[in-house]
């Protein structure tokens, strides 16, 4: 079955969406909202809501330029993600953590609490940080080079996955006749020393209901394909091309069985962003609106961002010009020049592309459209599934639910029902055995 995870954000997932009408434009900082619209996706029966986050601003770092956007309001997310876990039951809740800002044993505990009190419904987004301005907010004075970020988040992600591990599934036996709360030889200490990190544990929350939070990743660089192949088990991906993207899985399913994982243990899931309308004019119109809205400014400075270079001090309509690999977001930065050259665009061609959903693709139809969309590449062998990006929230997630979602399901490519309680489970993903006990013991 294809999966679908709801990409959560705000006003909705067009840059101007927060200019659209019955759009409320401080919809970043509303729980009521948040709330709505993941009971929503729940009812669309999503694998997932998927909250990306970034401890400074999005794109350009320049006030000048947020003015003309939201992204300077945004909630913490493991607050809002805990907070949706108590309105909820079966949908799964995706955040992003740092691995380049933050320190592996906060990172697994909190992800672990919200294991714990979701039931087993949480997966976490590693992300090595694209904006390099968060630096500046943990008291470094540079954004350390791409493949160091990789190599401390490779370290990262075996120190979280080793303190998950810290008790044995029947560790706490809880027996009050006895006096005896758990089983000391079923308590691990991790005593990790590397690199980068030295530590000890134990981490003090139970292990998940689902053995572990789903490990998740964005990274479409060199080093960011190699770490999902070895550690991913969702990847979501910025894709055009279909040809292109099938060769992209192709190569990442043989690199994960490179890695002695199966194929099938990480799913690829592009994002798309949705206009859904009553007739393919309806939608047209819907999503030319918003695009006749992108500020100059504001498209110039995205896709600058994006690329790496200052594209202000070139002519609008010329030619994109020759950019180096950034030390950011290398793979985005990869599939959008070649998207330009391609297409032999022009800088406002490709800001007007780009500026509307961060460079991911962009579907506008009726609802049997969108599903011819999205099942042609389901088909061809280009993803397992998509990142659902509404143009506006809440009408664009509540038209996909109505429309899109039972011609998927007529067709037999989506779920009618959950399959389980656990973002595993949904998923297809196995439950991971604990690292400390042999397969025999575990057998016993």
């Amino acid at each position: 079955m294809m999966k679908l995870g709801f990409f959560l954000y705000g006003t909705g997932h067009h840059i101007a969406s927060w200019r659209e009408s019955g759009v409320m434009p401080n919809a970043n900082q509303s729980l009521r909202h948040y709330i709505d619209i993941t009971r929503t996706a729940e009812r669309g029966l999503f694998d997932f809501v998927f909250n990306a986050d970034s401890n400074s601003t999005f794109g350009p770092d320049d006030p000048d330029i947020w003015k003309r956007t939201t992204v300077s309001m945004r909630l913490e997310p493991l607050t809002l993600l805990g907070a949706l876990s108590s309105v909820t039951s079966h949908i799964g809740l995706i955040s992003t953590a740092t691995t380049t800002y933050l320190d592996p044993f906060h990172v697994a505990r909190m992800f672990a609490t919200l294991d714990q009190l979701s039931e087993g419904r949480v997966g976490w987004n590693v992300v090595t940080s694209s904006a390099a301005s968060e630096a500046l907010n943990f008291s470094h004075k540079a954004h350390a080079p791409h493949d160091q970020r990789y190599e401390r988040a490779a370290e990262f992600i075996q120190v979280a996955q080793g303190l998950w591990d810290t008790w044995e599934d029947d560790a706490h036996v809880m027996d009050k006749n006895a006096g005896l709360f758990f089983h000391p030889d079923k308590l691990h200490m991790l005593n990790h020393k590397g690199k980068h990190f030295e530590v000890r544990g134990p981490l003090m929350v139970p292990r998940s209901p689902q053995g572990q939070p789903v490990i998740v990743q964005a990274g479409q660089s060199e080093a960011g394909l190699e770490l999902a192949a070895r550690t991913a088990e969702v990847l979501f991906t910025v894709s055009q091309n279909l040809e292109a993207s099938k060769k992209f899985y192709a190569d990442l399913k043989a690199r994960t069985a490179k890695c002695g994982r199966s194929p099938d243990s990480i799913k690829v899931m592009p994002g798309v962003l949705t206009v859904v309308g009553a007739t393919r004019d309806e939608a047209k119109e819907k999503f030319e609106r918003l695009q006749a809205l992108i500020h100059p400014e504001l498209g110039v400075a995205m896709l600058s961002d994006i690329v790496g270079l200052d594209l202000s001090k070139y002519p609008l309509d010329g030619p994109v010009p020759d950019v180096p690999l950034t030390n950011t977001q290398q793979g985005r930065q990869k599939v959008v020049m070649d998207m330009a050259r391609a297409e032999n665009m022009t800088i406002r061609q490709l800001y007007m592309r780009v500026a509307t959903a961060r460079g991911h693709r962009v579907v506008h139809g009726t609802a049997a459209d969108i599903a011819d969309a999205l099942e042609e590449w389901y088909r061809a062998g280009a993803a397992d599934g998509f990142n659902i990006m509404p143009q506006v929230l809440p009408e664009g997630l509540n038209e996909f639910v109505a429309s899109v979602i039972p011609e998927l399901q007529r067709r037999g490519l989506f779920r009618t029902s959950y399959e389980g309680r656990t973002l595993r489970e949904n998923l297809g993903l196995p439950r991971p055995a604990n690292r400390f006990v042999t397969s025999s013991a575990a057998a016993e």
